[in-house]
C-alpha cells in the first residue's frame, strides 16, 4: 500500500510541477523540541520553514517551503519524516 501511495504522488507531482520547483510541506507534531529539531533536519538552510503552536499548545505545525530538483526528493523527505514519532503528513 505504501508503495502505491508514493508511486500515485510521483506522478500528481510530475504532472502538477516543472523541475526544479518550490515545494511545499505541511507537518503537525505534537509538542516537543525533540520532534520539531528532527523535523527541521529534514531541510536544507535555505529552506523556509515556519511554526506555530496551537491553541491547546498539545501540537506545533510546521511549513517548509524548499527549492526541490524532483519528485524522488520530495518523497525521500516525506519518507524520512514517516520516522519522527506522532507526526501527522498533510
Amino acid at each position: 500500500m505504501e508503495k502505491d501511495f508514493y508511486t500515485n504522488l510521483k506522478e500528481k507531482l510530475d504532472i502538477q510541477h516543472t523541475w526544479p520547483s518550490v515545494y511545499m510541506f505541511k507537518f503537525i507534531i505534537p509538542s516537543d523540541n525533540h520532534k520539531l529539531a528532527q523535523v527541521e533536519a529534514l531541510f536544507g538552510k535555505e529552506a523556509q520553514v515556519t511554526t506555530r503552536q496551537s491553541s491547546s499548545n498539545k501540537f506545533i505545525s510546521i511549513t517548509a517551503k524548499e527549492m526541490m530538483m524532483s519528485s524522488d526528493e520530495i518523497i525521500a523527505i516525506y519518507k524520512q519524516a514517516e520516522k519522527v514519532e506522532g507526526i501527522i503528513q498533510l
